[in-house]
């Protein structure tokens, strides 16, 4: 097999959060065609103990541990050089060496970064000829910032609406020089073809996947909510879109819905809530439960699952999984855009407060089945295997293919 270098801006396991479900099945699939050297930022100390899993499948690997706040403070001079912070942020001499010791020591030809920001560390060429580069930017994330700048306040506002332009401006950089740049959906690629025209013509995608043979429905699973059938979000609870959705749904949404159903109950479930989104736990109905060994049982014995996000970029992971658990998924159109899901058949759409209220409530009275058809449509458009076949293409791998090895790194 070749030797390819995979560089992604956060170690690719656990695979329990967007970014990193994807950049693990990428590697999973990597390391069926290539001898993988990899080379990954640790910015959560509980990720440490992967290094060596992850080690034992891979020819070589190289983990920089990154510490959110010293590497803010070490972004700040970005600001009078005129460059993105997020690109600053993920710079490091030791990631720089390392990939530039590795390229010299071993005969790769082809490279893959995952996210924007990686790109900075692959050179055009090698001792030993051109390098055949790829860049996964998954979502426009300088479109993301200008959202952000859209919904702040001054001075916020301004250094928002400031990333999202020089961040365009290394994306588009970047893409000039990559042989090939891949999305995550078409119409983050569309986005992407719009705002950098010059590389529309190597601008491609390919959708993320879900495992339905973990997610799916599991009636037999003990019951978190104790006999109770609640509104339920997933997801990350650091991340800002996902807790300016839940609080979204704690103060806009829940106070109608609980004086016509008074026993109703929001849960929102996920990893590191800050003190915002553990004081909503304070009004009624809502409950927070932080992180938890398994999502599934969370999404199985709820009544609905719902996706508020009023700023969305790519694929919502939590939609597929409850999706594929067969469960009723409310969602607004931005968490939806990207998806093939059909609003009215494989779920529910809302867009403002009064419709989620109108929504729900007409789910809580009359259900109507939507499970069977959301778990479909999962296991049409949203398995892992074929969707990755597309990546081997621009990597120029052989189409004949082993079986997905087990998620274990």
């Amino acid at each position: 097999m070749r030797d390819l270098l995979y560089l992604t801006h956060r170690i690719p396991f656990p695979p329990n959060k967007g970014d990193k479900i994807r950049a693990h099945n990428v590697l999973r699939y990597l390391q069926r065609h290539f001898h993988v050297h990899l080379g990954s930022f640790i910015d959560d100390p509980a990720d440490q103990q992967y290094v060596k899993p992850l080690a034992s499948g891979c020819a070589s690997t190289f983990f920089v541990r990154l510490h959110p706040r010293l590497a803010r403070l070490a972004s700040i001079p970005a600001l009078w050089r005129g460059e993105s912070l997020s690109v600053a942020y993920y710079r490091h001499q030791a990631m720089r060496d390392w990939v530039r010791g590795t390229l010299a020591q071993h005969r790769i030809d082809t490279a893959l970064a995952f996210s924007g920001p990686m790109a900075q560390y692959l050179p055009a060429r090698t001792a030993r000829g051109p390098l055949h580069r790829v860049l996964d930017l998954v979502d426009v994330d300088s479109e993301k910032w200008r959202n952000y700048a859209d919904r702040r306040r001054w001075p916020m506002s301004s250094l928002y609406r400031r990333e999202g332009r020089k961040l365009l401006e290394f994306e588009r950089d970047a893409a000039r020089g990559y042989d090939q740049v891949l999305l995550v959906s078409r119409a983050e690629a569309d986005l992407f073809r719009l705002r950098a025209p010059e590389s529309a013509h190597k601008t491609g995608h390919f959708s993320n996947g879900v495992d339905t043979a973990y997610f799916a429905p599991q009636p037999g699973t003990p019951d978190p909510y104790h006999g109770a059938s609640p509104l339920v979000f997933t997801g990350a609870m650091d991340y800002p879109p996902n807790i300016e959705a839940v609080a979204w749904m704690a103060e806009r949404v829940m106070p109608a819905l609980r004086l016509r159903f008074p026993e109703l109950q929001f849960h929102i479930v996920g990893a590191r809530p800050g003190p915002q989104v553990r004081a909503l736990a304070r009004q009624p109905g809502i409950h927070v439960s932080g992180a938890v060994p398994d999502v599934r049982p969370y999404l199985q014995h709820a009544a609905l699952a719902l996706a508020p996000l009023q700023i969305a970029r790519g694929i919502q992971n939590k939609i597929l999984e409850a999706m594929a658990m067969a469960k009723t998924v409310v969602a607004t159109p931005q968490a939806l855009e990207g998806l093939s899901a059909v609003p009215g058949r494989d779920l529910i759409c809302a867009a403002t407060a009064i419709e989620f209220i109108q929504r729900i409530g007409e789910q809580l009275r009359a259900p109507q089945a939507f499970g069977s058809a959301a778990r479909e449509r999962v296991l049409h458009d949203y398995q892992w295997e074929r969707n990755l076949e597309r990546l081997g293409d621009v990597l120029h791998v052989s189409p004949a293919a082993s079986p997905l090895p087990e998620a274990a790194p």
